[in-house]
């Protein structure tokens, strides 16, 4: 009996070990089980909530310290999920400057409530009750992406909706120039841009054409117009003979004459007044008191269909300050020339005083009445050097790109034949950086078509 006693003693404490050791695991098991587990530490950027991160550091988009979420505000968020259905994120370009760039931020705010920046108090959307139509979806990190459903970016960032502002902002039936898209433009950024518009109007138009001229001193043409006096004169007398052979060598002596004053730059109207004074004109030589001169003056390629005989020029001489003088154009050359792509215009001037002196110099101003057209300021116009693009502005922040075809440029307005409409309002500032979004756009849309996503206005 002694013997057992050690026995039962030493199975008596390995029964108690063995409990204590069950319940200290089945305790610790409990514990775990019953236990809310300890969630990681979560840190956002304040300016771009939807950015998260496991680990401390820099936001990738703005560069600022990331925030680590309480736990509080996480267990309240997970809490709050059903009521974060109901918020709109709203694309905000922040002027805050982070290292000279403009921030966009995501700004959160639930329906109907009136929304401003909390950073710089910008204003961004008013309170309305009426939930409004949702556009599309978009990354902001890739400009001109678009989905017509929510999802996943191809950057794998949450999509975010663009809604509907001011009613729908339609885009025109017309399409696109090649390389072109519509874009959206919120108020904010285009302050932020200086975008200016201007509508198309249809307006009264002159035409200002400018040249230097001289005044003329021609012994060729002189020349010229004295044979042909001579050769008009003899056939006069052949006329008044018998013989057909001399007949018809005066003839074409005359012709011949003609011919030589046709390509000197005299129109028929002048051969004809050469031939009835059946003298040549002195003034091609020297100037007389109360009498005239002639006006030699160049006009370039592109300005010829607009200048005809008969327009009447202002005539200014640098060598005659204060002067001035009216004149009448009288013929044009009938060939181009083909060094200064330009054709010579004829005016007669009246020299009253005799100051007008050959070889001078003289301004010549031409004012070309064009009517009313339709014309925008010539700022609108995008010239790409192939194309022609102008920016039509609809409601919404929506701009639209039109390849339009030009008229007559005048002083400060440009005629539009096609592509806009009369009080369609257009981009007259701004218009680079518009043009730069609608081209990364295009190419953006271009890249991404064929996917699961609709692209385009």
């Amino acid at each position: 009996m002694k013997n057992l006693r050690p026995i039962v003693v030493s199975v008596f404490i390995f029964a108690l070990f063995a409990g204590g050791l069950w319940f200290w695991r089945f305790g610790f098991n409990l514990k775990q089980a019953f236990q809310t587990p300890e969630e990681k530490a979560l840190y956002y950027c304040p300016m771009h909530p939807t950015y998260t991160s496991d680990r401390p550091g820099d936001c990738p988009i703005c560069n600022m310290k990331l925030v680590k979420r309480e736990p509080q505000a996480a267990a309240q968020t997970s809490s709050e999920t059903k009521d974060l259905k109901k918020d709109i994120c709203y694309l905000h370009n922040c002027p805050h400057l982070k290292e000279g760039k403009i921030c966009p931020m995501l700004v959160v705010g639930k329906e109907g409530e009136e929304v401003t920046c909390p950073i710089c108090g910008t204003h961004i959307a008013k309170g309305e009750q009426k939930t409004k139509k949702i556009l599309y979806w978009t990354d902001p990190m890739i400009p001109g992406y678009k989905s017509d459903q929510p999802g996943k970016s191809p950057m794998g960032m949450d999509l975010i909706p663009v809604y509907e502002e001011n009613g729908a902002a339609t885009v025109s039936s017309e399409a696109s120039p090649d390389g072109y898209a519509p874009i959206l433009v919120t108020p904010e950024k285009q302050q932020l841009i200086g975008v200016k518009t201007a509508p198309a109007e249809k307006r009264p138009v002159t035409k200002t054409i400018r040249t230097v001229g001289r005044i003329a001193y021609d012994p060729e043409l002189y020349q010229a117009q004295q044979e042909f006096s001579q050769a008009a004169q003899a056939k006069e007398k052949a006329d008044t003979g018998t013989i057909d052979e001399i007949k018809e060598q005066a003839a074409q002596l005359v012709e011949s004459a003609k011919i030589k004053l046709r390509l000197l730059g005299l129109s028929d109207e002048l051969i004809q007044e050469v031939a009835a004074s059946k003298k040549p004109d002195r003034s091609l030589l020297y100037s007389d008191v109360g009498g005239t001169v002639w006006l030699y003056a160049p006009v370039y390629e592109y300005e010829i269909p607009l200048v005809k005989v008969g327009d009447q020029l202002k005539i200014e001489a640098p060598a005659i300050p204060g002067k001035k003088f009216q004149g009448k154009i009288r013929s044009m050359d009938s060939v181009l020339d083909p060094v200064t792509r330009s054709v010579r215009v004829r005016a007669v001037l009246e020299n009253p005083e005799g100051i007008l002196k050959p070889e001078m110099y003289v301004n010549a101003t031409l004012q070309i009445d064009l009517g009313e057209v339709l014309t925008v300021p010539e700022e609108a116009v995008f010239k790409t050097g192939d194309k022609n693009i102008v920016f039509v502005a609809k409601p919404g922040g929506l701009f639209e790109p039109r390849e339009v075809e030009l008229g007559v440029k005048s002083e400060s307005f440009q005629e539009i034949k096609s592509g806009v409409s009369e009080n369609e309002t257009v981009v007259v500032s701004g218009n680079f950086l518009i043009d730069s979004e609608s081209r990364l756009k295009a190419a953006l849309e271009g890249m991404t078509s064929g996917g699961g996503h609709q692209h385009g206005g």
